[in-house]
């Protein structure tokens, strides 16, 4: 039995979830789903970022304390990370007691080890707001590309800042320019582990072609050392002497997030954290599920500080996705310019979302989400192929034979191909490419219902009922192994089969129905979406641009 790591990005808890964050965490429960299913040991952790600038922003744009805004949005992910079927094993949180132990504990190792060390530095302050800014609260143009960034990374060409390398600065509170004062911090010598972290890079396998090329863009530019602590108010207190006023920098506070969500796993359930931790586990992949946006913190940051801690496991695959924009434009929170999960799940099918997100989403390229091709990927593959198959072949069967599977044999090359699904579909699961093994899975749809139409039940059943019933029961064995083979994508509809076909929880092997068996509760899997809805959500669209 493996043991699986999957450590799903944490989301910022200042604002709803849009379906482009969405996009880039839902991998990390296919895998999970895929990899119980095999029967290896998972660890699947993640949650809710509270310390993040953004939530600190929000809290002072409304007027409440940043707590207030958490509390909000924290319980708003869980519930929305629910109703999409997500099976974290822990979904926890930063701001709790425990995972300021850990990230301090982290802290202190790191300083023991001589891996931190003192500066004095010039850091941007506001005289209007009379307050030392975090690097988010810091606007200028990019030395790089010249567009306009925050103080700690482009978002167009994903260059790391500092809000000193920034030109024309300004403060995100007032819109004030701000001047610089000197201040003391922890820096960390990432720089130390430029050859270690190269020669990882180098033996890396399973990192998505963008994670490859940008870490290696860093490692050739050369790795900065950098500040690990923050004049702030609100975050993860520096365990040192002197430094009361200053908060643990929250890079590395919240990758740290995957350590103690894993150690208060273990405390809550009697688990070994350990044994998905130590790097002496040999049977032991850890996956990391984020988008393009987190590649340096998942490549170079997390793992210099598992190093710097020592005997941890660093990140083996590198689940990371590129950009997803809406009706061609990019998602944009501050214009409203977004489809929010809370709101999406209101009126369509956790299935759908799911469903979409894999196959049309922005795994190894930047990629659109419109709602004509949410709906007609709706109603042509999972209503018209999926569903299809399974509603005519369980509701022919409850006319024809009365409810009951007849009785037949799966031929070998049924047979074949089926295993065949489970081995391909495993293998590019196993390697991130989500998206090649929902189309292999889906192409096999498609040739069985062709096997249906090109046996015609509907005239066997009038010319030769034995026939007819061969024919049935091949497509039952069948649709009982898409029930798995999908289960890690769309699992609501699987579960509906399972009920159906009064099946045991899923597993990544052939299995039979056995004939006879008397089909349960059979109902539609999939309803029709009216292709007016189209227009409809275009316009909901643009109504509640700002």
């Amino acid at each position: 039995m493996a043991k699986i790591f999957i450590g799903g990005a944490w989301p910022y808890a200042n604002g709803s979830l849009h379906l482009g964050r969405l996009a880039s965490v839902l991998p990390g429960d296919v895998l999970a789903r895929y990899f119980r299913a095999k029967g290896d040991d998972v660890l699947y952790v993640s949650g809710s970022d509270c310390h993040g600038t953004p939530v600190a922003v929000q809290a002072m744009q409304e007027g409440v304390s940043p707590g207030d805004i958490a509390d909000r949005f924290h319980q708003e992910f869980v519930e929305c990370f629910n109703r999409l079927g997500f099976t974290y094993d822990l979904y926890t949180r930063t701001d709790q007691e425990f995972h300021h132990r850990v990230v301090q504990d982290l802290f202190l190792r790191l300083l023991e080890n001589e891996h931190l060390y003192k500066k004095t530095i010039l850091q941007t302050y506001c005289e209007t707001d009379q307050r030392f800014l975090p690097d988010r609260y810091v606007e200028g143009n990019c030395p790089v590309c010249g567009n306009r960034a925050r103080g700690d990374q482009c978002d167009f060409c994903s260059t790391l800042l500092d809000p000193a390398d920034l030109s024309e600065k300004t403060c995100k509170i007032c819109g004030n320019p701000p001047i610089e004062r000197p201040t003391e911090h922890y820096y960390l010598a990432l720089s130390q582990f430029q050859a270690e972290l190269s020669q990882y890079a180098e033996r890396a396998q399973g990192w998505k072609e963008n994670a490859i090329h940008l870490t290696q863009r860093y490692l050739n530019e050369g790795l900065q050392d950098r500040a690990a602590t923050r004049d702030l108010t609100w975050g993860v207190e520096v365990p040192v002497e002197g430094f009361d006023e200053k908060k643990i920098y929250v890079w590395v506070e919240a990758v740290s997030g995957y350590l103690s969500a894993s150690k208060q796993w273990a405390v809550q359930t009697g688990g070994s954290w350990e044994s998905f931790w130590s790097d002496e586990e040999k049977n032991l992949t850890a996956y990391y599920v984020h988008g393009k946006d987190n590649i340096p913190f998942h490549t170079l940051i997390w793992p210099a500080l598992l190093l710097g801690v020592g005997g941890l496991h660093l990140p083996d695959r590198i689940i990371s996705c590129e950009y997803m924009t809406l009706e061609g434009e990019k998602f944009s929170t501050s214009r409203n310019w977004a489809v929010w999960v809370p709101d999406i799940l209101k009126r369509y099918q956790p299935d759908s979302i799911r469903y979409f997100l894999i196959a049309n989403g922005p795994e190894k390229r930047d990629t659109d989400f419109s709602w004509r091709e949410f709906i007609y990927s709706h109603n042509g593959e999972l209503l018209g192929a999926f569903g299809n198959l399974v509603n005519r072949t369980l509701a022919f069967i409850d006319k024809s034979f009365g409810g009951r599977v007849p009785s037949g044999e799966l031929s070998e090359e049924w047979k074949r191909a089926t295993e065949n699904i489970y081995r391909d579909a495993g293998t590019l699961i196993e390697e991130g490419r989500l998206k090649e093994a929902i189309e292999l899975i889906f192409t096999y749809v498609r040739q069985v219902n062709k096997y249906f139409d090109e046996q015609k039940p509907w005239v066997q059943i009038k010319e030769n009922r034995e026939a007819c019933g061969l024919t049935l029961y091949s497509c039952v064995q069948i649709i009982a192994n898409l029930a798995n083979l999908l289960e890690p994508f769309i699992p609501f509809s699987c579960e509906k089969i399972r009920t159906f076909l009064t099946l045991e929880r899923s597993s990544w092997q052939l299995i039979f129905v056995p004939a006879d068996l008397q089909i349960q509760k059979l109902e539609l899997l999939f309803e029709r979406i009216d292709v007016s809805r189209i227009e409809e959500e275009l316009s909901l669209l643009e109504k509640q641009k700002m």
